[in-house]
């Protein structure tokens, strides 16, 4: 299709309205069908639109949602066959009684007297994000006696597991945890439940949830109870830790029933792996270094926080392509997860043998790094082991730790040990699943350390590597976006300078460095408590600081203390006498609930014959899941926004 406008029509007199408009009429970046630029002819963008000038508006929504991720399924039986063989029968106390086991035309019967049977599969996963989903066919039915039971859960061996249960005669849903043969009950919840259904176990780091649906797929789930298998103690220490990596090897996935006065319970599948998502957030581009969006077979490929069914530390990091000839179409292919590094010279030992979920970073593909050896750069928020779960006791009621040395969140880089060894380009970090090690990065010195820094995003621009990332002064009510650069030629480690942060802001992240129209920004989102002047906006940022002689706050006397989280004022007196960034007006977009990042992707294409470039942009809301019974942190929806506006030209070179 040949399109009578070529983006010159704004140069040559046109009104920019009437230009705008004439380029809506011809389709111009309008569609989500035009396939991304093959390799041919194309100049760098031309055009006379500032950032502030695009206009964006929503071309998608919806809610990605899985309580098993489909690419990473390990196991999947129906029962058409005897795969009795799959499994280890195992005979928990105190019945001790493993009864009788048939498996075959689309059914597991488990049967027998006084029996307690778990049926344990080879199959596990390397990180604490579990799922094991069981399709109850039929129960024993009404009659005398307390037990009536289905479970399913992570298996060491008879004597050491931790499960879910449904009682239907008593009709309660909770957890067991078994230790050496001794029981902890974590607690239940009442619950009524009618065969047939699906029952389901998921692990989200040390918190377990048990959830059921009466629909396929993932169609109609519904959270019955959530505990914390840490809270099953013996001389006051956790009998159990899902997170450790010993423990990650000997716990299988399993499934079973019990029925203490004899009878048959029958289930028709049961499906295991990790964990997927109750929402997504967080969304960043994977990129090649100079900061071009990684594209491949008409893929966009970008990281999202798979939320889990709790606080920050029980989410994850998924990597995940998004087709560009249809934005409904996206897809999970990659899981990583974290191992914090043992870094005993920045007195924090780390804990190299615990598997974390930590989230919010961005994925760089190095391709001149070493001579062109290339490497990738994962930088990441280390909100794996945020919380009760980690930290230093920031969260404490009543506890103010303006500046601690070991933040309850912080960035962190990969690499393949304790060492500083670089990740090679032969590693395929995009699909399948990654543990990676994480070392602190030195941006948490910048400009003071504080209670915590996050949502880092790195560049490498006219041969300097700038970072875009988040500081609290308060971890809740008080944090701002910020930039950070190396020298010229420096890697994105060494000697960090700060450039700058929005001090003026209270309640601002998802900073995000990319180019539009030509120039280069950071952007951010102010979030639904940010003062009503700044909320529901999107400031844009040069990549420079508007008072570059200003002290950076090193000093520990510059530094701004933060001992009122109520405040909502603007910055204090300290704090306007700081390095602060250089601002250039706010992106006129939709703005929806919680702090939407605004990862913006310029996309490359052919139309009439000339290179044009049109604008997308993914991001996310604050809608949660079941929030009375699982508490903040499950949200949200998954949203896709393009510009009304296309320019000439590439923003990146073709490679």
């Amino acid at each position: 299709m040949n399109h009578p406008i070529d983006g010159e029509g704004w140069a040559s007199g046109l009104d920019r309205a009437t230009f705008l408009k004439l380029l809506g009429a011809a389709g111009l970046g309008a569609a989500a069908g035009a396939s991304v630029l093959p390799e041919g002819a194309g100049a760098a963008v031309r055009t006379n639109l500032a950032p502030e000038d695009f206009v964006f508006t929503r071309k998608e929504q919806f809610r990605p949602f899985a309580v098993l991720a489909e690419n990473f399924v390990e196991l999947s039986d129906g029962f058409g066959t005897d795969t009795s063989a799959n499994y280890t029968v195992l005979a928990p106390p105190p019945e001790r009684n493993a009864g009788t086991v048939e498996i075959g035309a689309g059914e597991a019967v488990i049967g027998g007297e006084e029996h307690y049977t778990v049926l344990q599969s080879d199959t596990g996963q390397k990180a604490p994000f579990a799922a094991v989903i069981v399709d109850v066919k039929s129960l024993v039915g009404p009659g005398p006696g307390p037990e009536d039971s289905v479970f399913a859960g992570l298996y060491k061996d008879p004597d050491n597991f931790v499960h879910a249960f449904y009682n239907n005669r008593s009709k309660i849903a909770g957890f067991d945890v078994v230790s050496n043969g001794q029981t902890f009950g974590l607690g239940v919840e009442r619950a009524d439940l009618q065969a047939p259904f699906r029952f389901a176990f998921v692990a989200n780091e040390n918190e377990v949830t048990a959830l059921v649906s009466t629909g396929r797929n993932d169609e109609g789930w519904q959270p019955l109870v959530k505990r914390n298998v840490q809270d099953a103690r013996r001389d006051g220490q956790p009998v159990l830790d899902l997170r450790d990596t010993q423990t990650l090897a000997e716990y299988k996935n399993g499934f079973g029933a019990r029925a203490n006065e004899g009878g048959t319970i029958v289930f028709d599948r049961v499906r295991a792996g990790y964990y997927g998502e109750a929402g997504v957030r967080d969304p960043h581009v994977v990129q090649y270094a100079n900061g071009k969006p990684y594209i491949k077979n008409n893929k966009l490929y970008f990281t999202l926080t798979n939320a889990g069914l709790g606080f920050f530390e029980k989410a994850h990091w998924g990597v995940w392509t998004m087709d560009l000839s249809d934005y409904s179409k996206i897809e999970q292919v990659g899981n990583i997860f974290w191992r914090n590094a043992n870094n005993p010279n920045d007195g924090d030992p780390g804990d190299p043998n615990k598997v974390l979920g930590h989230s919010a970073g961005q994925i760089i593909r190095d391709e001149e790094f070493d001579g062109g050896r290339g490497r990738w750069i994962v930088v990441v928020s280390s909100w794996g082991d945020f919380g009760p779960q980690g930290g230093d006791g920031a969260l404490a009621s009543g506890t103010v730790t303006p500046n601690p040395a070991n933040p309850p969140v912080d960035i962190l880089y990969a690499t393949e040990s304790d060492s500083t060894e670089e990740l090679p380009l032969t590693t395929n970090i995009l699909r399948g699943v990654h543990v990676l090690t994480g070392r602190k990065h030195p941006v948490n010195a910048l400009p003071f350390r504080t209670e915590g820094k996050w949502d880092p995003g790195l560049t490498r621009i006219n041969g300097r590597w700038y970072m875009a990332y988040v500081i609290a002064l308060d971890l809740f009510s008080n944090f701002q976006p910020a930039l950070s650069r190396s020298p010229i030629g420096g890697d994105h480690t060494e000697t960090v300078e700060f450039v700058g942060a929005d001090w003026e802001k209270r309640a601002t992240e998802g900073s995000i460095i990319q180019k539009l129209g030509g120039e280069w920004r950071m952007f951010a989102s102010c979030g639904d408590d940010e003062p009503p002047e700044f909320q529901g906006r999107y400031p844009i940022y040069f990549l420079e600081a508007a008072n570059p002689n200003a002290p950076d706050g090193s000093l520990d006397a510059d530094r701004p203390r933060d001992f009122n989280p109520e405040r909502k004022e603007p910055p204090t007196e300290q704090e306007k006498k700081l390095r602060r960034l250089a601002d250039d007006g706010y992106l006129d977009a939709p703005h929806p609930t919680n702090i939407p990042h605004p990862q913006i992707v310029p996309i490359s294409y052919r139309s009439g014959g000339r290179t044009r470039t049109k604008y997308i942009w993914i991001t996310f809301n604050g809608d949660q899941y079941y929030i009375e019974r699982l508490g903040y942190g499950t949200h949200g929806d998954f949203y896709v926004m393009q510009a009304e506006e296309t320019v000439r030209g590439r923003e990146f070179p073709q490679r």
